[in-house]
């Protein structure tokens, strides 16, 4: 589903919004973005969610998101005694979140229901 398009993040944040980043490229990876959470489906998608897309975006424009995550050393031991031996252990997937990602999803929020099942009647 596309939730944006480059013009709505043009009329949200002005042109220029990518930087010498790909509109285009940013706009995709902002839609694949919010895909991946578990918004409910829209018929007409929020103002908050549009905006949310559009921080993604200029993100995304920006190489912040789906950048390579670097791992973080949790333990590291070195023995030195007729051997050397060396162990390291690192913390699993660590990724910083930027100030875009974590306000897209505080505007997501209230779409994103926790373990709740919303039904729709119609």
């Amino acid at each position: 589903m596309n939730y944006i398009t480059v013009a709505q993040v043009d009329a949200l944040l002005g042109a220029g919004w990518a930087g010498t980043g790909d509109p285009a490229r940013a706009v995709l990876m902002a839609n694949t973005w919010l895909s991946a959470k578990p918004l409910p489906a829209f018929e007409e998608v929020p103002a908050a969610v549009v905006q949310a897309g559009a921080e993604i975006a200029r993100e995304a424009a920006t190489g912040a998101l789906y950048g390579a995550s670097s791992r973080e050393v949790l333990s590291e031991t070195k023995t030195v005694d007729g051997a050397v031996s060396k162990s390291t252990t690192y913390a699993a997937g660590g990724k910083a979140v930027t100030a875009g990602e974590a306000f897209a999803m505080a505007l997501l929020r209230p779409y994103l229901g926790g373990n709740q099942v919303r039904l729709i009647r119609g």
